[in-house]
């Protein structure tokens, strides 16, 4: 069976862990996988994998709607006998669809994330139906994509099904954590919180400042640490100094690897305005980190509030300080949500468990 992922490109995000995490993780004999870029450049996940010998394609698409791609992509799908197209967001399924249609190739798409705010439009509730007849099998990353599909997309929620992300278990050694604590200037008895994530107006750091700076008010042991970098790094960096609390939170920049930084935290912050199935949340929990999070997307599903993370109201300042300070004034909390954020992990976001469920729908395309 040849499964061929048709994607925007392999840089380092969410859509691009679950596709490497797919490959990486097959080990079906039957099945063989490849991968289709329609952009450039192919990134650094792109250029790993190949590497290793996974056949990958770019074809750069045209500005406007580029027919001769959808030529390009079924031509190489006849010519490789490609069994089935994987489909990777809204755009990909497009060309992707298109290019199967007629021939053996069964097509699934998979929806990762949605713009913010979502909206739809008259040509795709005309549109998306035709491509949806073409289409074998809808999935979504979460139960809020899925609505979303249903209510921006119009294809029926009895046609998606719901296939978390999965992850591989973060990895970290102790010595090396306790290196970067020192490094960094931290003592045992400080609470660290902290986020890792590009600095993006829709990842909303300047509210999760806010109510840190308000959490941290009166006390000596909270800090915050923002690794990342991005567009707001200069208005976050500004809004640190504006509620002068320079001295308890740190930018760290960029860092290629922050298994480490991950792992020095009390507990992990998510502030976004919208999400799918956020990887770095995924992560946070495999460490055994209790969360905070807004009510965006799919963090509700990955985060059940007071077992193992505090939920909060989306873009709500005062609810997000209120949900620090009190994990943060509870040490037991902070255990007990850790082990349960392990368990859930294990249970429901693993790189083996996503692996399994995409493999039952590609052995139930092609038996």
């Amino acid at each position: 069976m040849k499964v061929m992922h048709v994607t925007y490109d392999m840089r380092i995000g969410g859509t691009e862990m679950v596709i490497k995490n797919l490959i990486e993780g097959n080990t079906e004999a039957n099945i063989d996988m490849s991968i289709y870029c329609i952009e450039a450049p192919l990134g650094p996940w792109g250029e790993e994998l190949a590497k290793s010998g996974i056949s990958i394609t770019t074809q750069e698409r045209n500005p406007g709607f580029d027919t001769s791609l959808i030529k390009a992509i079924r031509q190489h799908v006849k010519e490789n006998n490609i069994d089935i197209l994987h489909c990777h967001q809204y755009t990909p399924w497009v060309y992707g669809v298109l290019a199967a249609a007629f021939t053996k190739t069964k097509v699934i798409f998979t929806e990762h994330g949605r713009f913010y705010p979502d909206s739809t439009s008259w040509k795709r509730k005309l549109v998306n139906p035709i491509l949806l007849s073409f289409t074998s099998k809808v999935t979504a990353i979460s139960k809020a994509t899925s609505d979303a599909l249903a209510t921006y997309e119009f294809i029926p929620s009895r046609k998606i099904d719901v296939i978390y992300n999965g992850i591989k278990p973060l990895v970290v050694k102790q010595n090396e954590v306790d290196a970067l604590r020192t490094q960094l200037g931290f003592n045992e008895t400080d609470i660290i919180l902290g986020t890792i994530a590009r600095f993006d107006p829709i990842k909303n750091q300047l509210m999760m400042i806010n109510a840190f700076a308000d959490a941290a008010k009166g006390r000596n042991d909270l800090y915050l640490l923002l690794v990342g970098d991005g567009e707001m790094r200069e208005a976050l960096q500004q809004e640190v100094n504006n509620l002068g609390i320079n001295n308890k939170v740190i930018f760290t920049g960029y860092i290629a690897k922050p298994a480490n930084y991950l792992a020095l935290m009390d507990a992990f912050l998510l502030s976004s305005l919208s999400e799918g199935t956020s990887m770095t949340l995924l992560e946070a929990m495999s460490l055994g980190k209790p969360c905070v999070v807004t009510d965006a997307g799919g963090n509700a599903e990955v985060v059940t509030h007071n077992t193992n993370g505090l939920v909060t109201e989306n873009d709500n300042k005062n609810a997000f300080a209120a949900a620090i300070s009190q994990l943060t004034q509870h040490h037991e909390m902070r255990e007990n949500f850790g082990k349960n954020a392990i368990e859930k992990f294990e249970l429901q976001f693993s790189a083996q468990k996503m692996n399994e469920a995409f493999r039952v729908q590609y052995n139930y395309l092609v038996p």
